[in-house]
Formats: C-alpha cells, structure tokens, sequence
C-alpha cells in the first residue's frame, strides 16, 4: 500500500476529533437518544475506513446518519494517506439539523487538506430521513453507523423499505440494505452494526439481501461490548462488516479485538487494537451452505471453529423430538391487576419468573406476585400443571458464565392447577403440556453443557436468548436425550459431569475423544492457578492464562505434571499460542503481554527475568522469561490430593521468594538522585534511562525547580508517585496506571507537565491527548503535553501521530524541544 501520514492530515485528525465531541456534548440528551445518534470515536472510524479495498481516482462516498462527520474524515485522511484520489465527492445524510454546524466544519477541514494534497473535495449534505428519500445517484463507497431503532409493521419505513424489496425490524438493517442498493456494482460497504442480525427469523430477510447482493469480505468483532460506543454507555453487542456489491464470495477475514483504541501500526501498515486477533476462513465457516436460515457463525479463532464444527454433528430438530419452544406468555405490565402475592387454590395460578441459579426453577420468588387470578382474560395463558417443563432464561449477555440458562420445572414445586410462566422465560413443552421428565432433564444438559454455550456464543448476536434461537439448535436424538436424562441427579449434577455426559455422547456418535473444550478447559484452569497464586483480577484473564500455559509449554491435551520451564521471549511466546492454541494475536499485543502480564508474574515471583543473563536490559530483543522453580513445582501437582498442602506451603514461602528475587533485580537497576537527596532506582534499559533523562536533563532546562509528582518504570518495584501533591493541584485519581510516564509540577508557572518516554510505543498522540485532558480535567494548574524521544531516529517513527499543542523532546539533544503547538511556545493551550 502507498502509504505516506504528513503532518497536515495527522493534525487535523485531532481536530476532527474535536468537532465529534464538541457536536456530541451540545446535542439535547433526549433526541439524541430518540434518533439514535451515537458518534463513532476517531479510532473506530480510522479502521473502518482502512478496510476499503480501492480509494483511487474519483471516489463518491455516502455517509447516512453523518453526525459531525466523523466518519466521512477518516475516509478522506485514508485517501490521501494512499495518495491515489484525484476526486473524492462526499454525500451526507443527517434527519437532525442539529449536528449541521459541525459537519460543515468537518467538512471545511477535509477541504483543506484535500486542497494541500491537490485533490477535488466536494459535498452535498442534505437534512433528510434517508430511508424515505428517493435519491437515485449511486456510490463507490458508502460508510455506516446507522441508528438502532426497531420499525413497527404500519411504520413508513417499513413501508418504502418493502417496496424497495427489503423487509425489516430495525432501521439498522434497513439503513445497510439500501447503501447497497444505492452502490455501483463493485462498490465497497463498510459499517459497524449490532451483531443481531446474525442470528434469528426477524433479520433472515436481510441477512439474506446482504449474501445475494454482496460478498462479505472482513468481519471484526469486540470482545467486550461495552468499549465500541463507551461515552454513550452503549451495551450492544457491534460488528464491522466491509462488503463489495457484486462480488464473487470468498474467504472471509475475521478480526476482533480487546477494544476500540485502534491506532497505525507502521510496521504492519495497518490499524490494529489491543489484543487483536486475524484470522482468514472459507465462506462456509461463517454460513454454512445447507443453512436455509443462512445464520451468521463468526468464529475468530481456531477454537471456535472446532466448537462450532463439533456441534454440528446433533441433526435433530425439536419438530423431530415432538417438543415445541415458546416464550412465556405472562407478560407482567399488561396482567398488573390480575397479579396477587398470595396463592389461592382453585381462583389463582402460581407464576414462575427466570431464577437466577440452580437446576430448578423456584417458587415463590421474593418482590415478585407469587400467583395470577385465574379469569376469562388470563385462562388462556396458563398451561396445565401436572409434570415437567424445562425452562430457559431468555435475557443474557455475552459477560454471563453461559450464555443458555436452562432449568427444570416440576410440578411438584407447587399445588396449583394451572401455571402461569412469565415473559422472559422460554419454555419446553409439547402443545402447551409437559414434556416426559428424563427428556426434559436430558435437554437440560444439553442446553447446560459448554460445548452448547460456547456454539452459542459464536451465532448469538443478541442480550437475549430467543425462542428462536433455540428451534434453530441441532439437538441429540430422543433416545440419546432420555438416555442422558435418566443419569442425572438435579440435586448434585455439576458442570464437569454435565459436559461429561456430552463428551460421551459426541465420542459414541464420531469415535473422536479430542475435544477443543480440552482447549477452554486448559485455559480456566491456568486462570484458577492464578488465582489460587493471589494474582489480581487484571491479570485473571485468557492472555495471562495463556501466557502460563507458554511458560510451561503445556498443550490442551497435556496433563499438569507434564509442566515444565524453558526459557522463552514474549515472541516465541505469542508464536506459541498461535500454534497450540489457535490465538493469534496482532504484533501490538508483544507489548501488553509484556506490560500487563510478565511484567506482574516476575514481580509475584511466578516468573523470572533474564534468569541466563540478569543485566540484559528491559527492552533488549533477547529479553526471555522462565517459571520459578517453587511455581513449577506448584502447578505439576494440580489434580493431586497434595495440591492443597502444597499451595498452602508455597503461598507461605512466596514472599520471602519475591523479596529474594527483587534484591537481586534491585542490583542491576539504574540509580536516579532527586533534587532533595532521595535516591530511587529503575531498572536497566533504554526506557528507564529515558526517564532518568527527563527528570536530570529536561527538567533543569525547561521546568528548573520543578517537583516530580510522578514516575514510572518498566522494572521498578515502586513507581515514585506523590499523591498528596497532586490532590492539592486538584487532581484524584483511582488508578496511577493511568498517568503519563512522568509528571513534573513547576510551581513558578503553575504548569504541569504531563511527559511519555517513548522508545517504542506510547506517544503523546490524539487519543492519548484526549485521555490525558479528561483525566486532569480538574488541575488547577496549565497542563504541558511532551513526548520525550532518546533520539532523533526514534522520533522519526513516531512523528505522523504527534498530537497538536504537544512538545518533542530528544535526549540526544537535550537543549532544543519540537513544538506542535502552531500559536505558541512551551507552555499551556487552552
């Protein structure tokens, strides 16, 4: 790709950032809601626009729902990063005049570098519903994020949309459906949209448009829902899809990430994210070819694609089974009179709610209306009380354990009659009667068991689990479900057993004893060690399980005590998931392995450092790790009746091994004299130094007599950090993780100078401007932005994402500063 960032672009990126939040800082609350306006952050719209194949010569883009226009700038500044646009013609669609201000600022910015990149800008924006619109122009490329907004069957848009051949629940959908009508053949979609369509009857329709009109050529998922629109506190679940209208379908790239902060990455030449993950599967991975329903599987690793395959083997549908899914038909506002607290035989039925644990449902329920008048309105709604039932939760998030919540409903746990189930319950029953018991038990474990939840999670797109969803599943035959069911004991069945019982059955059905739950399995184990070991919560989590699992070169199918310690580099170490656990993990995550897992397990003492060579500094490429002999020792007896006794004696002697280990780091560290006397040391290495540069090379410079407040360190056990002295300039913060690398106070000017030490990564860019301004919001002194450099090669790389009204600093020529600032030189912007 030809690819050149000059200053111009990466300048006004921060600008366009600005007028974003600027435009959604003064939009009323309530109609911004009621249209839906959720403004996409720059770093998501950035990678958006980086998944169009072709940006050449005339581009003609539509941007529905444009907002500030956020999304149509990092098209532009994608553009002229190519260097191949001769004309790019923007259209825009907003039904808000609202964000109008801000988009025409937007837009005068995208004129002007268009203008310094010699390339024609034009745009038409118009005040409009774009579903309703008759626009008959067509488009090379169109960029969406539509509102989420479902449309009633006598809405208007409904209406168009179906005369357009389209037939929707959900503006989203229909807002997708028409750009691509409204492109050229050849031309290329990309949107981030809720994940719900992928599965279930309400979006088949238009999953359905979607495959025949165009091919889907990249997918890219979140793995936390709440990071993709985090200002407005949206928990939808969201994709982006990039799709080419007309296109022969082909493999499709899967991508996902830990969040949204995506960022150049010029090695790769692409954006990529913390713990980003890419993959490249055949099209029938995603949607299987005798799939009528066409569902949308994403598997994003290996794992995924093995569970999802290891799933299809059940061909059974519930119709083969005799069984039918409904949900609940006790809908509680609309039935509000007719419910009561106390149950009356013969004049009320009992009303079952979701539980919220435990393999049977409960009744009564505390604060709920225990039972319901039993009348000519309710009669109908309430089914025969004489058996079993089994009950799914229908509301559930991909943050749950299981995503599938199943329970046994007896009729034993109550006197009545009749019974009522409520809405958000979905319910196994055959024609509104009970299900023979060891059947219903039997598609309890079955709904329980990992395998299932883990399918699930690869299709469910949804906080809820449909009655749909559940006909949709392939289940065990009806001699197999009460063969199953007849082992199970509700009172002591436990989650190993369960998934046991599958096992059995998917090895009786296929000979194959291999599971990819061996994969999941391993990993929640190395979890729960780290637990038991009293590692904190930022650390119990899949990258740090794996990163174990590494440094004890343990493969899915290996036992514990086949542990053992070479010594690897975070490399090798990332190379060493790919391969054994199918996680490939982008480049940029090299350095929150390192930061936010090796670096924390050598300081537990569960790891070592450079155990060949302890003076080898922090940032070498030769940098290894290896298992402490106490901690390999530990872990090769989980399972064991000594592992309790053994755990207990290791968490004993773990501190004096940590107090051990870090005396002997300590030797090796850079000592730093501060200006009252105090010494601290850091740790050997280039980052280190950098800092130690900052405080006796940049600070008598450029901040003579200033305080530190703050600094941190790749290798240092303590960070220095006054925390007292940063209160009374008006800042508190939860966390010192999130300060810059130094922090300086120079009491004659009330400045306060916020300073990175970069050596390979972590500039003062946009993003991190933005974060560092909201985080000293509330300092009572001029915040002072600097990125410091050890030299002018290294600055080099970083020079494109400088943010504006920041400083550069070089130590290698300690007596100069770079100022992006344009107005001014070093001192505070307002």
């Amino acid at each position: 790709m030809n690819r050149v960032i000059n200053f111009n672009v990466s300048t006004s990126s921060h600008a366009a950032e600005e007028i974003r939040m600027s435009c959604a800082l003064s939009l009323d609350k309530e109609s911004q809601k009621q249209n839906s306006q959720y403004f996409t952050p720059l770093p998501i719209a950035k990678f958006l626009a980086s998944l169009f194949v072709k940006l050449k010569g005339n581009i003609s883009l539509l941007d529905p729902g444009s907002g500030s226009g956020i999304l149509s700038y990092a098209v532009v500044e994608e553009s002229l990063c190519r260097r191949d646009a001769q004309l790019i013609e923007l259209t825009t669609y907003d039904i808000s005049p609202a964000p109008k201000p801000f988009l025409d600022k937007t837009c005068r910015l995208c004129s002007s570098i268009c203008d310094e990149s010699n390339v024609i800008f034009k745009h038409k924006h118009y005040i409009r519903d774009f579903i309703i619109d008759n626009m008959k122009k067509r488009f090379s490329h169109a960029i969406i994020n539509p509102p989420y907004q479902k449309i009633s069957a006598s809405s208007p848009h409904r209406k168009v949309l179906k005369e357009l051949g389209i037939d929707t629940v959900n503006l989203y959908a229909g807002f997708v459906s028409k750009a691509i009508k409204m492109l050229e053949i050849g031309g290329e979609l990309v949107a981030i949209i809720p994940r719900s369509f992928c599965n279930g009857p309400y979006y088949e329709s238009f999953r359905k448009h979607l495959l025949t009109s165009s091919a889907i050529t990249h997918i890219h998922i979140f793995d936390s829902r709440k990071d993709a629109f985090y200002e407005n506190q949206i928990l939808q679940e969201n994709i982006i899809i990039h799709c080419i209208k007309g296109h022969d379908q082909g493999n499709i790239t899967i991508s996902s990430s830990r969040n949204g902060n995506f960022y150049f990455d010029t090695n790769s030449q692409s954006y990529i994210a913390e713990g980003m993950t890419i993959r490249t599967v055949p099209f029938e991975n995603v949607i299987k070819r005798d799939d009528k329903s066409q569902f949308i599987h994403i598997p994003k690793n290996d794992i995924d694609q093995a569970i999802i395959e290891r799933a299809a083997i059940f061909q059974t549908t519930l119709n083969d089974l005799g069984v039918e899914v409904s949900t609940g038909p006790i809908v509680g506002f609309r039935l509000k009179e007719f419910l009561v607290e106390k149950f009356i035989p013969n004049h009320t039925a009992a009303v079952i709610y979701p539980s919220g644990s435990g393999n049977e449902a409960l009744w009564p329920l505390e604060k709920k209306p225990s039972s319901i008048k039993i009348n000519e309105k309710t009669k109908k709604l309430l089914w025969e009380n004489s058996g079993t039932y089994l009950l799914v939760n229908r509301f559930s998030s991909k943050e749950q354990a299981r995503r599938i919540v199943a329970m046994i409903y007896s009729s034993s746990t109550t006197l009545a009659e009749r019974v009522g189930f409520d809405n958000k319950i979905n319910v196994f029953h055959k024609n509104k009667r009970p299900i023979h018991p060891d059947l219903a038990k039997g598609l309890f474990v079955f709904l329980n068991s990992s395998l299932i939840d883990k399918y699930y999670r690869c299709i469910g797109g949804h906080t809820q689990v449909n009655a749909s969803d559940l006909k949709y599943l392939k289940y065990p035959d009806y001699k197999s479900l009460i063969a199953i069911g007849q082992k199970v004991n509700l009172q002591k069945i436990t989650q190993l057993e369960i998934d046991k019982l599958i096992d059995e059955e998917v090895v009786k059905m296929t000979n194959e004893s291999t599971s990819p739950l061996n994969t999941e399995d391993k990993i929640q184990q190395a979890i729960w060690i780290l637990n038991e070991a009293g590692m904190p919560k930022e650390q119990l989590n899949e990258r740090s399980a794996l990163t174990l699992l590494a440094l004890a070169d343990l493969k899915p199918a290996d036992g514990w005590s086949s542990a053992c310690d070479p010594m690897i580099g975070v490399t090798p170490i990332m190379d060493w998931m790919k391969e054994q656990y199918g996680k490939n993990y982008a480049p940029n995550t090299r350095e929150t392995i390192r930061r936010q897992t090796l670096h924390q397990f050598v300081e537990a003492g569960i790891c070592l450092y450079n155990p060949d060579k302890p003076d080898r500094a922090v940032n070498s490429p030769k940098a290894c790790y290896q298992l402490e002999p106490e901690f390999l020792g530990l872990i090769k007896k989980l399972g064991l009746d000594s592992w309790k006794s053994s755990l207990d004696q290791y968490l004993n002697t773990r501190d004096s091994l940590v107090a051990q280990y870090a005396k002997e780091r300590e030797m090796l560290m850079i000592p730093l004299v501060l200006s009252e006397g105090n010494i601290i040391k850091l740790s050997a290495g280039d980052h280190s130094q950098l800092i130690s540069d900052i405080v006796t090379e940049f600070g008598p410079r450029f901040a003579p007599g200033s305080e530190i407040i703050y600094l941190g360190d790749t290798g240092a056990k303590q960070d220095f950090y006054d925390e007292d002295r940063l209160k009374s300039l008006g800042v508190t913060l939860d966390k010192k993780g999130k300060l810059p690398d130094v922090v300086l106070y120079w009491q004659e000017r009330n400045w306060l100078f916020l300073i990175e030490s970069v050596t390979s990564h972590g500039p003062v860019d946009n993003k991190r401007y933005i974060e560092l301004t909201k985080l000293f919001e509330k300092s009572t002194a001029g915040l002072v932005f600097v990125t410091a450099f050890p030299d002018k090669r290294t600055m080099n790389k970083f020079l494109p994402s400088i943010a504006w009204e920041t400083e550069v600093w070089v130590a290698e020529a300690p007596t100069h500063m770079v100022h992006f600032n344009g107005d001014r030189f070093l001192g505070p912007h307002k």
